[in-house]
């Protein structure tokens, strides 16, 4: 079959046009999030901790919150595009039309990943007025932004399928992502910790993706940036590899 643009561009279009009409929630919510991260984190530890690494600790900082931001975000626009539909119905609509698989997730996945990087750029520059910034890597950055986006994003539209309720559709970026982005390294670097625990943190994925993104700025990292990137390489692959599966199969798509 020929490439269906047209229904891509569609699906895009409709779940940016979304994203404005909850301008608020989108975007202004998440900026004032961080501003109040900046006020109390700078304030009631940055005044105890100056450096780390070399670097203020404001700034230290910057590279996690925009993590924190992104991975709730991207995982929130990816399952609410597709859940949706399946609970309005018009999921077999979809389904029933000349759009492929991978065009759906084209579509769904990136304007999810869209939305996370205007808000990942959005929340640096609301950090600029904040703490002086210096992006070692401006290159590295963009890539890991936009890769962590759009992983993210997949792995909310994994979730948007698996959701039977709005409460699962909340469970997993809530109660599992959060917790594992505070225990990640997102405002200290884990080499902190004693050395069991820091054993422990290896096994928390979010590490790697927090550590890659902050070499990106500074140059520094709780692990190497190879392992990061090959982290995050895989899980990206492992979330396209489950979506093609759901297709596929027509887990919780067609029932």
């Amino acid at each position: 079959m020929a490439f269906n643009g047209y229904g891509v561009w569609a699906i895009y279009r409709f779940e940016m046009a979304r994203a404005l009409r909850t301008f608020w929630q989108s975007i202004i919510t998440p900026v004032v999030t961080t501003a109040l991260y900046f006020v109390v984190f700078g304030t009631a530890i940055g005044g105890r901790i100056e450096e780390v690494f070399g670097v203020p600790y404001g700034a230290f900082i910057v590279p996690g919150l925009i993590m924190l931001s992104l991975f709730t975000n991207s995982i929130f626009n990816g399952s609410f595009g597709i859940y949706f539909p399946k609970f309005t119905g018009t999921i077999y609509e979809l389904l029933s039309a000349p759009v492929s698989p991978f065009e759906t997730v084209l579509g769904y996945v990136g304007a999810a990943a869209t939305k996370s990087v205007i808000l990942g750029l959005i929340i640096l520059a609301t950090a600029a007025f904040f703490v002086p910034l210096q992006i070692l890597h401006p290159f590295a950055m963009l890539a890991f932004l936009v890769l962590i986006s759009a992983t993210f994003s997949l792995f909310g539209f994994i979730i948007g399928i698996w959701a039977q309720s709005f409460e699962q559709l909340n469970f997993i970026p809530m109660l599992i992502v959060t917790p594992l982005t505070f225990l990640g390294g997102a405002f200290y670097p884990t080499v902190w910790l004693p050395d069991g625990w820091r054993m422990v943190s290896l096994f928390n994925p979010v590490v790697y993706l927090i550590s890659g993104f902050r070499w990106a700025f500074f140059g520094i990292g709780d692990v190497s940036i190879l392992v990061s990137l090959g982290a995050t390489l895989g899980f990206f692959l492992t979330c396209l590899a489950i979506v093609f599966w759901m297709f596929r199969t027509g887990y919780r798509l067609k029932n």
